[in-house]
């Protein structure tokens, strides 16, 4: 039986939405109360059993090396003042059997490039796709519960939720029939329909489980939607010859790729932390 053993994080696009606050810091350094996006996606990974996590980089990303990076200044700065819970922290952020592998993405080309850079490291193995900017909350993690699907269906499983129709331009959108409950097998997909022309409501976000056998297509792949290679169409084109599902995951997502979304996550995120919560909530009704 085959396993997820690698996530891929494509983190090197610009974040032009938060302009100027990544104008010279990541955007999936961007913390939701204490601890930045990027880590969250790599916790959810962890959660799933996965230990190689392959970033695709760019330009003024180099935080992000440094996050999950040994930090010798601090943690002997913390050490000497006896600080051991902070020590404890930031060890603690990644686990010591896990790798972190950094490719640069060398022209901003879209997702499915991103995905495609991947492949020296990746190879003909089972992997993950995690979208920063997709923060769900699940219980289990979502990435655990899909990896779940796979292992029982050894087929690719790609996140979906429903969506508001007048927004399907804004998402890949599906075309199912039932096979378990939640779970469902694609029969089409296509990248950001307008309302009237979108074949559902079934939105894609960002997280998949995909055999290697994508990168065939990633690399036949033309340039689609904003003249970018769109992990969408490499996905239609796979249903030709594998069968892929939709699973409708347990949890709540944020999109933190826009300032609502992120807002929204900050609240959520703040009122059930263990330290502010009490005192947030407190807060949050005095308004």
């Amino acid at each position: 039986m085959r396993k997820v053993t690698k996530a891929v994080f494509p983190v090197a696009g610009m974040g032009s939405r938060f302009l100027p606050a990544t104008k010279a810091s990541p955007k999936e350094m961007m913390p939701v109360v204490d601890k930045p996006l990027i880590q969250y996606a790599v916790e959810e990974a962890v959660s799933a059993g996965i230990h190689d996590m392959v970033f695709i980089t760019g330009r003024n990303k180099r935080a992000i090396e440094d996050h999950f990076d040994k930090a010798y200044e601090v943690e002997s700065e913390l050490a000497a003042r006896g600080k051991n819970d902070l020590l404890e922290l930031i060890q603690s952020i990644i686990p010591k059997s896990v790798n972190c592998i950094y490719i640069r993405q060398p022209e901003a080309l879209g997702l499915g490039h991103a995905v495609l850079c991947a492949q020296p490291v990746v190879q003909d193995e089972i992997f993950a796709v995690i979208l920063a900017d997709d923060l769900i909350d699940g219980d289990p993690p979502v990435l655990r519960q899909m990896t779940d699907v796979f292992e029982r269906h050894q087929s690719s499983v790609i996140a979906v939720q429903q969506v508001p129709r007048e927004q399907t331009n804004q998402y890949g959108i599906v075309r199912t029939e039932p096979v378990a409950v939640n779970i469902e097998r694609v029969l089409g997909i296509v990248e950001k329909p307008k309302p009237e022309a979108a074949p559902s409501t079934l939105g894609v976000v960002g997280r998949y489980i995909l055999t290697p056998r994508i990168f065939h297509h990633l690399g036949q792949a033309r340039p689609g939607a904003g003249s970018e290679i769109q992990l969408t169409d490499a996905i239609s084109a796979l249903l030709a010859e594998d069968r892929v599902l939709a699973y409708r995951f347990d949890g709540v997502r944020y999109d933190c790729g826009s300032k609502l979304g992120y807002l929204q996550a900050t609240v959520a995120f703040g009122r059930k932390h263990p330290e502010v919560g009490p005192a947030f909530e407190q807060f949050l009704k005095s308004l």
